[in-house]
């Protein structure tokens, strides 16, 4: 179902979580910080905010009952690149790199620093924000016959079709894009993409990388596009 978003002069966060005690304290966090906050426990309740409300970002933990955070997340991705915080558990590990593969555009662990969290979220509305800001630009950048429309965030393919790319896809495209034939290890790219202070562990880029090349590459095993450096990162290197 096609979700309501827009720029609101007071940014609106939805915590999805089926611990009263956890949910309160973040909404009285975040509304201590001048941003309004819905909430609900589970998904039915989460998609009835999500029809009367226009929210900037969601904060979705992944052990809800019914359907869960990744079933919850998989299904707003089919409509929707609104911003997606995942909350989970601190040996979680799995689940957090399957949401990142399905579109999720952060995490967070249990327990979590509140003020890490408001930074995050800060941050990833401040991007989605930005985004449609820049909505006014006619960029287009070109290759190996795709073209990709900075204006609309839209990726078209060699054969004429609209190929649908998550927040960070479309991020880390771009940086791509714009930096052809530069070697870029995974802390600038994880800098480019999340403006945030990232570990050695993070994993997102690999997922990003992974997910760009089964949309761009005849070959995702055998890419030319978007090429590994071993030992450094990645280079985009396609072919003209």
């Amino acid at each position: 179902m096609p979700i309501k978003q827009k720029i609101l002069a007071k940014q609106k966060i939805l915590v999805v979580d089926d611990d009263m005690t956890s949910r309160v304290t973040l909404a009285g966090y975040f509304e201590t910080e001048g941003y309004e906050v819905c909430e609900a426990e589970d998904g039915e309740q989460m998609w009835a905010v999500l029809n009367q409300e226009t929210i900037n970002l969601i904060m979705l933990d992944i052990r809800l009952p019914g359907d869960d955070g990744l079933t919850l997340l998989r299904d707003i991705r089919k409509s929707s690149d609104i911003g997606i915080i995942m909350v989970t558990g601190k040996s979680d590990e799995i689940d957090r790199i399957v949401a990142l593969e399905m579109g999720a555009d952060d995490y967070v662990t249990k327990p979590f620093n509140a003020r890490e969290l408001l930074a995050r979220s800060k941050n990833l509305i401040r991007r989605t924000l930005n985004s449609k800001v820049g909505e006014e630009d006619d960029d287009v950048k070109t290759f190996s016959g795709w073209s990709l429309y900075a204006d609309q965030r839209r990726l078209i393919s060699p054969e004429g079709e609209d190929v649908r790319l998550t927040r960070g896809e479309f991020e880390l495209l771009s940086t791509l894009v714009q930096r052809v034939g530069r070697v870029l290890t995974r802390d600038n790219l994880l800098d480019y993409i999340s403006h945030r202070e990232w570990d050695p562990n993070d994993r997102t880029i690999d997922v990003l990388i992974g997910r760009l090349r089964r949309k761009i590459e005849q070959d995702p095993q055998n890419p030319n596009i978007i090429l590994t450096v071993h030992g450094v990162g990645y280079v985009f290197s396609p072919r003209q």
